[in-house]
């Protein structure tokens, strides 16, 4: 090692002191690659280590939980069941709501039986969404401590007991800006009620309320009803062993405590992978930088090189030696990419709060969670990228020849490029893609697109050669030189096109990915957004029991001057499996659901004496609900409602899965009249504000409705939608950047070996000009048969992009968009580029002196 070293600093520093600069934007690319993945993983880490330390704090350490099937819970008489059975030491129950608060504006008073907020009551600074749990406070502490109410100062000792006051934890304090003692209000419908805050309780994660279970049963309309059971199990009894031998109460089922959590963790995966594979691309791009860098660093050294084999220095030696540069430029790009990376996850999660665009973290404001494991990994990933760019380099340097090298005959002509290579590797890829996802994530597909790339660039020199292969200039001698030219080193074309094909097919399919999700999201909205105005009180489906339009708004709304129609909509979320997130619900009129859904195919005509459901796409990958087979939906007495499919619909919200159901069969299953979305259709003379206006005058506080227009609603959907892709476009350019450095890198490294043949062609009678036209005329050809291999394989990798990575992590799919003019203008400007950048590494060696380029060869 203290031998390497040394080689290092006496044949390596001269040449990095001279051209600093490019060792340095190779260490960039290595740290940039480095950062995004790893602050991609701390961001996601630690939101997801607060949300699950926070579920932990919600759930505590129960031996086993007990949940209602059912989301309108079940009754509270099964506590005395469940408490009295064999081996339960202690049975807690709980009711869990989800509701939105604002601070009341008026003065604190003495808590009262909950009254009504009138119309003019003050809306207050905004609604924060609040998670209200109902629990008995003299058992909780046995199985949750972190729930257990505290009664600040002044308060009564047995405020807990009070079902008018609650306890905030940290965060619903920060967000409400409330202290004990301030009243509050809670949302129910679109009415509030004014609770008082009596103190705090430890739980952290988002919001979050503590109050008496007989209060949230009281306000909150679950009189008679629990969420769950928590049980502390007697001495020996283990949860699996009670299951076995005691028979659950109908309307009960058995989940673990960190069930939520686990769920979440699921649900978010997908995202997290994709999001880690998307910054790992930088990383690609990267070891291509690492290549052009050191392929050009070897050119320049080859006389060194030479003159250190005629001395002895071993092929190895020499191989070594470059690598060793690799190992340098790996480890210091790694390191300043893991500091990096630290600091970008520190501002994300201080800006965005650890979501990063997903919405499956609301609420959480996450601290960072540093990981050394995953520094480790992310770092060993930075120095494999530099040393995989830095190999070829290392075996040109190994495979050099002394003697002929001293001489300046080091021609860069190398062994035919195979045929068979690219073939195969193309037909993996396509093989690949053809595989089913492995743990719920796309991984063959991941492999498909990397074996795609490699293979693409195996096909630079046979495209470089059937281009060739049209060109006769039979009239042009310079032209005729050029292409003869560039057919004598088409083997060297995949070094100097290498990373333009990458990066070039790279930029194409992100492209053509982001142009198809945009386009399928935009025809999406056009049909799930027909009316002229739309009204909701409740911003999410978590929310949507509790934060509800009551049918008598609805039908004042429809009697509103103005208004030509309503429609209400009901959603709200069901569990269909124990391992899966909960599905969305949809209750809404029906009666032409090919015109009302974005259906994928045209649905199956109803079944007589059925009931009849249309599910998104998700539903059919992940529970199997293919048209026309039955799905059991925890709706109703007893074990449920079956429901025929009849087709499958595409939904961009929700990619877990959702129902649609006729809004009289759900009413009729349910009894439940409850609106959570109104769509309004005007009359053609009617003010869209004049209606809002008089719609906001129908609810006692009209703080508690919010109203969009359909392009409002278009506007703000692809604003997210831009946000969330922005990395894309940051990725997009930065392997369009790397790719053009990596062609300047790769030409001046071959003028630098040709240097004696521009001599050459000095001495007979070739001007400046005309030597820099030849190399330029090569570089064309190289370039266009990289930018021709670039877009076909860019092309293939969006089809895995959309049509294989798209469905397996999200569970969706869409129609492919090609944006010609896009693509074009990529193919242009990097033929463009690549034909100047080769003429602008001939000047330099076209401007020598011609006796002294060839007096090395007298």
């Amino acid at each position: 090692m203290r031998h390497a070293l040394q080689w290092l600093r006496q044949l390596s520093l001269p040449e990095w002191r001279a051209h600093p600069w490019r060792h340095a934007v190779a260490l960039l690319a290595v740290a940039l690659g480095v950062a995004l993945a790893f602050s991609v993983h701390l961001i996601n880490g630690s939101a997801l280590s607060e949300f699950s330390s926070a579920v932990r704090a919600a759930n505590g350490e129960p031996d086993l939980t007990l949940r209602c099937a059912v989301r309108e819970g079940c009754e509270d008489s099964l506590l005395d069941t469940v408490a009295a059975a064999d081996g339960v030491a202690l049975a807690t129950p709980m009711v869990e709501v989800d509701t939105y608060a604002l601070p009341d504006s008026r003065a604190a008073k003495p808590a009262q039986a909950a009254p009504s907020a009138g119309p003019g009551a003050a809306p207050g600074p905004g609604r924060v969404a609040l998670q209200v749990l109902g629990v008995d406070a003299l058992q909780i502490a046995a199985v949750a401590p972190a729930l257990l109410p505290r009664p600040a100062d002044g308060q009564p000792r047995t405020a807990f007991l009070d079902p008018d006051r609650l306890f905030l934890n940290i965060a619903a304090q920060q967000r409400l800006g409330v202290q004990p003692g301030d009243a509050l209000r809670l949302q129910r419908g679109l009415d509030t009620f004014t609770l008082q805050v009596a103190g705090s309780v430890a739980a952290g994660g988002g919001p979050l309320a503590v109050i008496d279970i007989a209060g949230a049963q009281q306000h909150f309309g679950q009189l008679g009803r629990l969420s769950r059971i928590d049980l502390r199990l007697a001495a020996g009894t283990s949860a699996a062993q009670w299951l076995q031998r005691t028979p659950l109460p109908p309307g009960l089922k058995a989940a673990a405590a960190d069930d939520a959590a686990q769920k979440v963790s699921s649900l978010s995966r997908a995202y997290r992978v994709n999001l880690t594979v998307l910054a790992l691309v930088a990383l690609f791009v990267g070891g291509f930088l690492v290549f052009s860098v050191l392929a050009l660093s070897v050119a320049q050294r080859t006389p060194v090189f030479a003159l250190l084999g005629v001395l002895g220095l071993g092929a190895t030696e020499r191989r070594r030696l470059v690598l060793l540069e690799c190992l340098v430029v790996g480890v210091a790009g790694s390191l300043a990419g893991l500091l990096l990376g630290t600091g970008m996850a520190q501002l994300a999660l201080r800006w965005l709060a650890g979501d990063l665009g997903g919405g499956y973290f609301p609420g959480v404001a996450p601290a960072l969670v540093f990981s050394w494991p995953a520094a480790a990994a992310f770092g060993a990933l930075g120095v494999g990228a530099a040393l995989a760019g830095g190999w070829v380099p290392a075996r040109q340097a190994a495979a050099l020849a002394p003697a002929q090298a001293l001489k300046g005959l080091g021609g860069t002509a190398g062994p035919a490029p195979s045929r068979w290579r690219p073939v195969l590797l193309l037909a993996a890829g396509g093989l690949l893609a053809l595989l089913p996802p492995i743990g719920g994530l796309p991984l063959a597909a991941y492999a498909s697109v990397a074996a795609l790339l490699l293979g693409g660039i195996a096909c630079v020199p046979l495209a470089v050669d059937a281009l060739l292969a049209l060109l006769h200039p039979r009239r042009s001698p310079l032209l005729l030189l050029a292409v003869e030219r560039a057919r004598h080193e088409s083997a060297a074309a995949t070094v100097a096109v290498a990373g333009v094909v990458a990066s070039l097919s790279l930029a194409v399919a992100l492209t053509v990915m982001v142009s198809s999700f945009r386009q399928g999201v935009s025809q999406w909205l056009d049909s799930v957004l027909p009316a002229d105005l739309y009204a909701r009180t409740a911003t999410s489906s978590a929310a949507a029991d509790q934060a509800f339009l009551p049918p008598d708004f609805v039908q004042a709304a429809a009697a509103v001057p103005g208004v030509a129609r309503v429609q209400g909509l009901r959603v709200r979320s069901i569990s269909l499996a124990a391992d899966q997130p909960a599905v969305s619900l949809i209750a809404r009129p029906l009666d032409q659901p090919a015109r009302q859904l974005p259906m994928v195919e045209p649905p199956r005509p109803p079944v007589a004496g059925e009931i009849g459901a249309y599910v998104s796409e998700a539903m059919v990958t992940l529970y199997g609900a293919q048209p026309g087979s039955l799905l059991q939906l925890p709706l109703g007495p007893g074990a449920g409602t079956p429901v025929r499919v009849l087709g499958v619909w595409r939904d961009y919200a929700r990619q877990f899965g959702a129902v649609a159901l006729d809004q009289a069969d759900y009413r009729r299953i349910t009894g439940d009249t409850r609106v959570n979305d109104l769509a309004l259709w005007l009359a053609p003379e009617a003010a869209v504000d004049t209606v809002q206006a008089a719609l906001r005058q129908l609810a006692p506080d009209p703080a508690l409705i919010e109203f969009a227009v359909p392009a409002q609603i278009r506007a703000m959907s692809l604003a997210i939608f831009d946000r969330s892709f922005a990395v894309t476009r940051y990725l997009q350019a930065l392997a369009i950047g790397i790719g053009l450095f990596g062609i300047a890198a790769s030409f001046s490294a071959q003028v630098l070996a040709r240097r004696r043949e521009f001599g050459l062609l000095a001495h007979l009678g070739f001007t400046r000009r005309q030597i820099i036209g030849v190399v330029a005329g090569e570089g064309a050809a190289w370039t266009a048969g990289g930018a021709l291999v670039g877009l076909g394989l860019g092309l293939l990798v969006s089809v895995v992009l959309v049509q294989v990575v798209n469905p397996q992590s999200f569970h969706w799919t869409m129609d492919m968009v090609l944006p010609g003019g896009r693509l074009a203008a990529l193919c242009a400007a990097v033929m463009v580029a690549g034909s100047l950048t080769a003429a602008v590494s001939a000047r330099a060696a076209a401007s020598g002196d011609a006796v002294l380029a060839v007096k090395e060869d007298w």
